[in-house]
This record gives structure tokens, C-alpha cells and sequence, in this order.
């Protein structure tokens, strides 16, 4: 019994070089960007996140075309893309009264439709595929070192900033109030998110980076309604789908990615069902206990 635990859990992930880097890498992902997806969800910016790994996609394209798949180049063109698009975004905003969202959605298909133009002039369609679904197998030591570094970063930020962001993320006011302006808690967010994108983008890819930030999030909030319960149950989750969507991949045959993707997404279905809170189980109880209170009382 044991030896087949060990065969169908532990080894496929321990024998190969490969999928001890996807591990890693996935584990990283992880513990890092579920937080921002938490902070995200509570700003009722959910969408933002697929708008901002879409953003990142030109400047991604614009490396590849430079210096080909250079990690180094590729990263640094989709931080400074995805930041560029913020901030573009906030400025329309800000200067014609346009909604930030409506600005950003905006932006982010300019960006999908720009950075899709630049890869497909540069490379192949493998090229494409490979910049829009990533893969993590195939992450390399640099690939590694680079999410590490961005996950360590991301941890200890926030860790710094913990009262700034919740502040900022529920009275923007009061933070004024205190001489913090709320702009730079907002500007440092946003970067984070940018960061976390980019890392992503080589394992999941500029069109499911988001997945492993914003699922485990929103499949949190039925679990837990205090704010470091939601943090502890979204990384988790995606500890949970980071390594059984590699154990998926490698005993089924499927692509790694969208098997991360899709075991967190039945997270998210299955919560939406049995979930302590908001869910549709904790809706029937709601709505059966007062029957029973009234049927013991009689």
C-alpha cells in the first residue's frame, strides 16, 4: 500500500529533474500570488488581474522578438508593459472621467491584440502557444530562480505592508487621513501584481497566469470570512492544485497547466457547493433552521 502511495504521489515528482523544477516553481506561484488574489477580490477587482496579465503579453512579445525565448528580456518587457498599462489606464481615467475598468478593459485588448501581432511576426505558432499557455515543465533553472526571487519579494512586501493594504483596500480615508498617500499603497499593489504575472507567464502562460491567483481567492471566500483565514485557505488551495495538477499531468497524459487551472476551478465548483459560508449547502441550512427551531418549540 505504501510503495503504491509512493509510485503514484511522490515519485513522479521526485524522479525527474523536470518535475522537481515544476514543483518548485508551482509551489512558489503558490504561496505568493493566492494573497494577491485575496487583496484583489476584496477591492472588487477581480477582472483586473485577467486585464493585467493580458497587458504584460506586448512586452513579453517585444523581448522574444529582441533576444528570442531570453528569459531575462522577456520578463523585463512584460514588467515594464503591464506597468505601462496601469498606468495608462489610471491616467485616461483620471484626466476624462472614463471608469478605470471600462479604461483598463479597453487597454488589455489593445494589448492581447498587439502582443499576439508581435509574436506571430517574430516566431511560429509553437512560439505563440508557447507564450500564451506556457509550460511548466519545461521552466529552467533561471525560469526558477527568477519566480523564487519574485515570490520571496511578493511575501516580504506584503508582510511589511500587511496594515497599509488592508487600510488602503477598506478606508482609503483614513490612510489619507494619516499622511500615507493611497496612490503609492495602490502603485506598490499594482506592481506586485505585475511581478507575479510575469513570473507566471512561464509556467502557466500570459493567458492562465491569473488562474492560480484569482481561483484559489475566490474559492476561499466560501471557507472563511476573516481576512487571514481567506490568505491561509486560497494558498492551500493552490499548493493543493499546483502539485496534484503535475501528478494529473504526468499519470493521464495531460497538458500541466491547464490541469493546475482546472483542478483549481473544481475547487471553486466544489466550494460554491459545500462551502462553510455563501454556499449553496450553508443556504439550504440557513433556510432549514428555522423550520426545525420552530418545530422543537412546538
Amino acid at each position: 500500500m505504501i510503495d503504491t502511495l509512493q509510485a503514484l504521489l511522490v515519485s513522479p515528482l521526485t524522479d525527474y529533474g523536470f518535475m522537481k523544477r515544476a514543483l518548485v516553481a508551482g509551489l512558489a506561484l503558490s504561496l505568493a500570488a493566492p494573497p494577491l488574489g485575496v487583496f484583489l477580490m476584496l477591492r472588487g477587482m477581480s477582472l483586473l488581474g485577467d486585464a493585467m496579465a493580458h497587458a504584460i503579453l506586448p512586452g513579453v512579445a517585444l523581448g522574444f522578438l529582441l533576444a528570442g525565448f531570453s528569459l531575462p528580456a522577456m520578463s523585463l518587457g512584460g514588467i515594464l508593459s503591464g506597468l505601462l498599462v496601469a498606468g495608462l489606464a489610471g491616467s485616461v481615467s483620471q484626466l476624462t472621467g472614463h471608469r478605470e475598468d471600462a479604461a483598463m478593459a479597453s487597454f488589455y485588448l489593445i494589448s492581447l491584440a498587439a502582443g499576439v501581432m508581435l509574436v506571430s511576426l517574430g516566431g511560429s505558432s509553437v512560439d505563440l502557444t508557447h507564450v500564451l499557455f506556457g509550460s511548466i515543465l519545461a521552466v529552467n533553472t533561471t525560469a526558477l530562480w527568477l519566480i523564487a526571487g519574485v515570490a520571496s519579494v511578493t511575501v516580504l512586501v506584503m508582510a511589511m505592508a500587511f496594515r497599509a493594504l488592508v487600510v488602503e483596500c477598506l478606508d482609503p480615508l483614513f490612510l489619507r487621513g494619516q499622511g500615507v498617500h493611497s496612490g503609492l499603497i495602490q502603485g506598490l499593489f499594482l506592481g506586485l501584481v505585475v511581478l507575479n504575472l510575469t513570473a507566471g507567464f512561464q509556467t502557466l502562460g500570459t493567458l492562465m497566469a491569473v488562474g492560480l491567483m484569482m481561483l484559489p481567492a475566490t474559492a476561499a471566500r466560501f471557507w472563511s470570512k476573516r481576512l487571514e483565514g481567506l490568505m491561509a485557505v486560497a494558498v492551500v488551495i493552490a499548493l493543493f492544485a499546483s502539485t496534484g495538477g503535475l501528478l494529473l499531468s504526468y499519470h493521464l497524459g495531460l497538458p500541466s497547466g491547464p490541469s493546475i487551472i482546472l483542478l483549481a476551478g473544481g475547487v471553486y465548483l466544489l466550494s460554491t457547493l459545500l462551502g462553510r459560508y455563501h454556499s449553496l449547502l450553508a443556504r439550504v441550512r440557513r433556510r432549514a433552521t428555522p423550520l426545525d427551531t420552530a418545530d422543537e418549540s412546538a
